[in-house]
């Protein structure tokens, strides 16, 4: 596919309802209409990260592929590993449409889904029944009317146990009412001890990560990074979607409700990044989410103190050759700047980014 195609393409499918041309981009993967990555394998680009061996750092995010139907196809794309989900228990629709917004000027997106997904069930099924390529990350969330949200999450590590490489406890998304308060430490310690627990029961210890969101100040920060330390957590999301709306240009999709993702989040997202690299010190693992859109801002992500990095609105502006160009990117940086692995990168901006300020 031709950069003139694909532009082509992506013109036609910002014609259409965002979760219409989403639904669309879903069913081009299935068919096999998409070519795979032509980027070759650069062994420089392999990391492994909790415990776990990936053949590049570039992950799809959760959010893209809800229900596990075109893992394996996202694989062949260049990705390292991809985050399906997030799940829940039962099966649900969401908020009402519509709920997800372009704003093609500022490269960015708001939605408010409210975990629309079919559920535990049908997921593992489809999982189940593919042969995957890469990694696979399971991202878990909690029925919107449930009375123990705890619960639906060791309800997501025991029915994913047998398909999942590691999974992610989203308590980050702003779309479902009250889930952000199981940030607070109280709630947090009750949550990760029964969702650890859960883990430790399985005969495969399976990494479980935590999905932070880019609205926290120093003190939430400070109460998280304690928790994850004291309960081993393997490792770290950095970061959902913001509620702010700093840095847009004009446009009147900007006074939506849900949370906005894209370009205008690298800086704030990548700010909460350091905050939390510092605070956890080197080892626990991190993965850098939000603005990614190039192979510069992938390896200012790891820069700050990602291992790992992941993209999702990036891919809608740019396409299925995304991730190529990217990776391509990411191994030109290496021959650069003469970087006998990519991950050497890690932590050069780490203080800089660590001493900004949050934007408002």
């Amino acid at each position: 596919m031709s950069r003139l195609f694909e532009g082509i393409a992506r013109r036609a499918l910002f014609t259409l309802d965002p979760e219409a041309a989403h639904g669309l981009s879903i069913k081009a993967l299935k068919s096999g209409m998409v070519p795979g990555c032509s980027a070759s394998r650069d062994p420089r680009l392999a990391t492994t990260v909790a415990g776990l061996s990936f053949p590049n750092p570039l992950g799809m995010a959760a959010g893209y592929d809800k229900n596990a139907e075109v893992c394996c196809e996202l694989a062949h794309l260049g990705f390292g590993f991809v985050e399906v989900g997030t799940l829940t228990p039962r099966p649900q629709t969401g908020n009402p449409k519509p709920r997800i917004f372009r704003l093609v000027k500022d490269h960015a997106v708001i939605n408010r889904l409210g975990f629309n997904n079919e559920g535990h069930a049908t997921a593992h099924a489809r999982i189940s029944g593919r042969r995957h390529e890469g990694l696979l990350g399971v991202n878990i969330g909690a029925n919107k009317d449930t009375e123990d949200r705890a619960a639906d999450y060791v309800a997501g590590i025991s029915q994913f146990a047998d398909v999942a490489d590691y999974f992610t406890v989203n308590i980050s998304s702003p779309n479902t009412p009250g889930l952000r308060n199981l940030q607070t430490r109280a709630s947090l310690s009750e949550l990760l001890g029964r969702v650890l627990a859960e883990r430790d029961a399985k005969p495969r210890r399976i990494p479980v990560f935590l999905k932070i969101a880019p609205d926290l100040g120093d003190p939430d920060l400070d109460d998280i990074a304690s928790e994850c330390l004291a309960q081993n957590l393997d490792g770290i999301i950095v970061s959902n979607t913001t509620l702010s709306r700093t840095g847009l240009s004009s446009d009147p999709r900007a006074s939506e409700a849900g949370g906005l993702s894209g370009r205008p989040v690298f800086e704030r997202s990548t700010i909460v990044l350091a905050k939390m690299r510092q605070r956890l010190g080197p080892d626990m693992p991190l993965v850098g989410v939000g603005g990614i859109d190039s192979a510069e801002t992938a390896a200012e992500k790891m820069r700050a103190g990602a291992d790992l990095i992941q993209l999702y609105t990036g891919f809608i502006y740019g396409g299925p050759l995304l991730p190529g160009r990217i990776l391509r990117g990411l191994s030109k940086i290496c021959d650069r700047d003469k970087l006998v692995r990519l991950s050497d990168l890690r932590d050069s901006r780490t203080a800089h980014y660590a001493g900004m300020t949050i934007p408002d």
